[in-house]
C-alpha cells in the first residue's frame, strides 16, 4: 500500500509541475460541463457513469486541458476518479471536429462490504467528436483506461462556455 501512495504522490507532483511549467496565463478557463455514459470495468458488469469537467483553452489554440471527475458503481464496487486530461481537436473551434486525447487518473475504489479495495493510477486514452451549437459544445467520446482495473466507456456530454474567456465553442471568434 505504501508504494501505491508513493506513486500517487509522485503523479500528483508531476502533474502540478507540468501544469505550471508554461506561462501562468497560457490557458484560461473557457467552459464547464458534464458527461454521462456507460462504463465496462474489468471484472464487473457494465454500469452507468457520470462526471463533470472544467475546460481550459488558450485563445486561438486547438489544445485543451481538462481536469475532470468521473464516478461509477457496479455490484458493490465504486470508483471515484479524478483525472487530468489533455486533448486536441483537429478543426478550429466553431465547427464539428474529431479529437484525440490522453491523461492520467487516480482511482479510489470503495466497497459496500468490509475491506479496502485500494486505489491505483490509470492512463486515459480517448477520442471523440465535438459538435458545436450556439450556446454549448456537445461531445461523444470513447475512452479506455489502462489500470489495475481497466475500463472501456462511451460518454455523451456538454460543455457550456464561460463568457469573456478564450473558448469559442458554438460560435466562430472574430478573425477565424
Amino acid at each position: 500500500m505504501s508504494s501505491s501512495r508513493s506513486r500517487l504522490c509522485a503523479l500528483i507532483a508531476m502533474t502540478m509541475l507540468a501544469a505550471s511549467a508554461g506561462s501562468a496565463h497560457a490557458f484560461g478557463l473557457s467552459g464547464i460541463g458534464g458527461r454521462i455514459g456507460s462504463v465496462d470495468p474489468d471484472g464487473r458488469d457494465g454500469t452507468l457513469a457520470g462526471g463533470a469537467h472544467l475546460d481550459f483553452q488558450k485563445a486561438g489554440s486547438q489544445f485543451h486541458v481538462q481536469p475532470n471527475f468521473i464516478y461509477w458503481s457496479s455490484n458493490g464496487l465504486s470508483d471515484a476518479n479524478p483525472n487530468f486530461d489533455l486533448y486536441y481537436h483537429f478543426v478550429p473551434s466553431g465547427r464539428v471536429s474529431p479529437y484525440l486525447g490522453g491523461g492520467a487518473g487516480l482511482h479510489f475504489y470503495g466497497t459496500d462490504g468490509p475491506g479496502d479495495p485500494g486505489s491505483d493510477v490509470g492512463l486515459n486514452l480517448f477520442g471523440g467528436l465535438l459538435i458545436p451549437s450556439p450556446g454549448a459544445s456537445f461531445f461523444m467520446e470513447g475512452r479506455y483506461v489502462a489500470s489495475d482495473r481497466s475500463q472501456v466507456a462511451l460518454y455523451g456530454g456538454v460543455t457550456l462556455p464561460l463568457s469573456g474567456h478564450g473558448g469559442s465553442y458554438g460560435h466562430r471568434s472574430a478573425g477565424k
